[in-house]
Parts: structure tokens; C-alpha cells; sequence
């Protein structure tokens, strides 16, 4: 008997107890590429889904290369109010894979704060699901994960997979012209205010942000997170759908990380652009890393890192193992830090994730301070941009990314949505924090607009 359970601020289960049995199976694959597009492509059927794809980049902390969870076990979706509380409950309740997001408004739920301003787009504040079907991805290595309740299912899947065409079917799209959501003169006097704050130092750091949008517009989400990723290849790639509502992301960020007792975070602060002559590229990467603004900006944010991890950390465990370094992709550097802490075996991973949520690069120093500023000057709640999506397993390990440079889309709504920031310092010239705005919305405008 299944156990389907799907409404806001409360979870059911019913009074029967679930027990999560999991039929493992491992293949091996020669063509991981084609099988992954199939993948992909096999999952639109369902209403639940998350895509979670490195594009094969090389990174020191992973445990996939790719992973798809599709169809809802058991779901929650709430608003902010007691969102920690309820995510808790659930996952210790489910004692098993368990995958979602959790949106920046859930600053609310752990902190007393408030958003008001405009949202289009209508994301529950957290939403996660129990997967009835997982696949994960290692290598040519593909591990199948699938509840008792549907195991008979593996292996007309398996050759409804194989049979699937590597490309979405295409359909009508609209075309798109992305509206500001802020004016460029608007923006100017917006960061002009948060300057005035930072000199008086009400705070030192902010990450402000603005939307850009499109209204009765009609997307192929498949087909725009095709185009997205294969422009930026980022490490944290998502295509994530719920009922209608879609992101597509290619987000380079990774929020946190649990193995173990050992927790990892690797903020991102500080960004450039590429060029295609090698010399030139070089250049560039090597100013970026010498940037004295930018250097500043992450080890701020480190330092709010440092803190956040301090509430479950054993003394003395927090250590940052790299600062400033910088990483390459296809249209970005950017500048990164990776943060690290030991936890105790019973320390609970919903308390890891309040006690450092929302991550330190999207919100500033002091991070309450600067929270409350950035909510009254910015125009658009964020939802789940700025957020993160990942995953829990039966261990209690995770893995969550940042949700930034992506596309949030609302089919019923025919509601598109990207949005673009950047850090706010003392040394911050409006007009360059613009300049860089327009860099990091470059790929979603491309693929929207073109």
C-alpha cells in the first residue's frame, strides 16, 4: 500500500508504519552521455523531479556525477513557518532519500523577519518529496534505487530509456523580451542607499539583487535547461520540476555538504568574465585573483561562513582549506573559498542546514543586518532564487547547491523569471556592480531571448 501525502505546513503519514525497502541495481553503460540525455528526457513524464548534474567537472568533494529522483513516495510543501521544524520531522520520519528545495524566504522561519515584496511566481517556501524511482550516476556506473511498492517497473523503464529519444520533443515557445524589474537609474540610487548604510556601518557587506521577467510568456522548460547548461556547464546543474512549476539552473555554487561528521561549504564571491584568446583569459583570471575588492568581499563572506558553521561544530573543527582560490568555467571565473567543520554523529542535518541558512554569499555582514536591509530596497521576493536544492539520504548525509543563475519558470502563471546580484561593499562602484550584473545575465538572457 503506498502512501501518498501532499498538503501545506503539515506532513501525513498514516498510523500504519512505513517500512522503506529499496531494490538495488547496478549497470554499466558505454555511452553515459546519451543514456543521461535519455535519462532526462524518460523523466518529463512524472509531476515530481530533480536533475542534479556535475557536466563531468572535476571537483574535490562529490559523490555523483549526475542523479535523478522522479515521482513522489510521500511530499511536504510549506510555507516558512516552522519549515526547519517540519523538514526535520519528515526526515526522520521517512528515514530514506528525500529530495526538494529551500527557499530564501525561509530567513523568515529562522530568523524574525518578514517578505513582502512582489512574487510572480508562487514557490512554496520548501518542498521536498520522497522518490519512488532514483538513479545515480558515477562514471559509466549507473546505481537504480527503486521502492518495493514499484520495482516491477525497473525493467520496462530500463527499455523505455533506451528507446527514448536524446532530444525534447520542441514546441511553441514565446518570444521573449526580459523586462527589468528594476530601472538602471533606480538601480544606481538603490545602491547609492545601501552605500550610505555600509559607510555609517550599519553593515559591511550586502548582496543585492533585481529581477528580470516576462509575463504571458510560453517555454519548452526541457529545451531552455538543455540550452542553459550547455552554454555554462556548471558543477551544479538542476532541472527541477514540481507540478508546474520549473527551474532551470546553472549554478556553479555549492551551498553545503555533509559526509560524514565532516561538513563542507564553498562560497562564491568575486566573478569575471572570459575571453576567448588564451593570453587574454589569463589576464583576466589573474586580475580577478589579485582584486583587492573582490578578495575583500570573500573573506567576509568566509568569515560569515566560519560563524554560521560554528553553531554545530566540535571546538575548534572550523578551518578554511582554501581562500580566494579561483575556478574556471565556460563563460565565468570566479573567486572561491572552501570552508570546512566536524560535527558529532548525532547532530541532526535539518540543524546544519537552519544554522546556516540562507547561505552567507547571498546575504551580507552582519547577516541579520543586512537581511533586513536588502528586503526593504529590493523590489521582487526572491523565492527560490537564492535558495538551494539538493538532497538527504537514509545516512543523513546532503548535498545542496545555490540556486543563481537560473531560470524559474510558472507554466500556469506563464510567469518567467531570472534574477542576478552581487556583493555591495565600501569600494563598490554602482555602475561596475551593474557592468557585472549584465555578465552573469548573459547566458539566461541568451537563451530566452534568442
Amino acid at each position: 500500500m503506498s502512501v501518498n501525502s501532499l498538503i501545506l505546513n503539515k506532513f501525513v503519514i498514516n498510523s500504519y508504519k512505513i517500512v522503506v525497502l529499496r531494490n538495488k541495481s547496478v549497470y554499466n553503460k558505454e555511452d553515459i552521455a546519451a543514456f543521461k540525455r535519455k535519462l532526462l528526457v524518460w523523466s518529463q513524464q512524472f509531476d515530481d523531479v530533480v536533475w542534479l548534474d556535475s557536466n563531468n567537472y572535476t571537483q574535490q568533494y562529490s559523490s555523483y556525477d549526475a542523479v535523478l529522483a522522479v515521482d513522489a513516495f510521500t511530499a511536504i510543501q510549506t510555507d516558512y513557518q516552522e519549515a526547519f521544524n517540519t523538514l526535520d520531522e519528515y526526515q526522520k520520519s521517512t528515514k530514506d532519500w528525500i529530495f526538494g528545495y529551500l527557499t530564501y524566504d525561509l530567513k523568515n522561519d529562522t530568523e524574525a523577519l518578514q517578505s513582502r515584496n512582489f512574487d510572480g511566481l508562487g514557490f512554496p517556501d520548501l518542498y521536498f518529496f520522497q522518490p519512488k524511482k532514483l538513479f545515480l550516476i558515477k562514471g559509466n556506473t549507473v546505481e537504480t534505487q527503486y521502492l518495493k511498492a514499484v520495482e516491477d517497473e525497473l525493467e520496462k523503464d530500463l527499455l523505455a530509456i533506451e528507446d527514448q529519444k536524446e532530444n525534447p520533443t520542441t514546441s511553441e515557445t514565446s518570444t521573449l523580451k526580459m523586462k527589468q524589474r528594476i530601472p538602471e537609474k533606480a538601480y544606481y540610487d538603490k545602491l547609492n542607499t545601501l552605500l550610505t548604510h555600509i559607510h555609517r556601518g550599519d553593515i559591511y557587506e550586502a548582496n543585492f539583487c533585481q529581477e528580470f521577467y516576462a509575463k504571458n510568456a510560453t517555454i519548452n522548460p526541457l529545451e531552455t535547461y538543455l540550452k542553459l547548461n550547455a552554454i555554462s556547464k556548471p558543477p551544479f546543474a538542476t532541472f527541477l520540476k514540481s507540478g508546474d512549476k520549473f527551474l532551470l539552473s546553472a549554478t556553479p555554487e555549492r551551498y553545503l555538504k555533509k559526509e560524514g561528521t565532516k561538513i563542507i561549504s564553498q562560497p562564491i564571491k568575486g566573478t569575471a568574465k572570459r575571453e576567448q584568446e588564451s593570453t587574454k583569459d589569463e589576464a583576466l583570471k589573474n586580475a580577478l585573483g589579485s582584486d583587492e575588492k573582490e578578495r575583500s568581499e570573500n573573506i567576509m563572506i568566509v568569515d560569515l561562513v566560519r560563524n554560521d558553521l560554528s553553531h554545530t561544530a566540535r571546538r575548534g573543527s572550523v578551518k578554511v582549506e582554501e581562500l580566494c582560490k579561483i575556478y574556471s568555467f565556460e563563460q565565468v571565473h570566479q573567486m572561491i573559498s572552501t570552508v570546512v567543520s566536524e560535527v558529532e554523529e548525532t547532530t541532526s542535518p535539518i540543524k546544519i542546514l537552519q544554522t546556516t541558512f540562507p547561505m552567507g554569499s547571498m546575504t551580507g555582514v552582519p547577516k541579520i543586518s543586512a537581511l533586513t536591509i536588502i528586503e526593504k530596497l529590493e523590489e521582487t521576493k526572491r523565492g527560490l532564487y537564492s535558495g538551494a536544492v539538493g538532497y538527504i539520504t537514509p545516512d543523513g548525509d546532503f548535498d545542496f547547491n545555490v540556486v543563481i543563475r537560473s531560470i524559474l519558470y510558472n507554466t500556469t502563471k506563464k510567469y518567467v523569471s531570472y534574477s542576478v546580484g552581487g556583493a555591495i561593499t565600501a569600494k563598490s562602484n554602482p555602475q561596475k556592480e551593474y557592468e557585472e550584473c549584465g555578465i552573469k545575465a548573459k547566458a539566461m538572457r541568451d537563451v530566452l531571448e534568442n
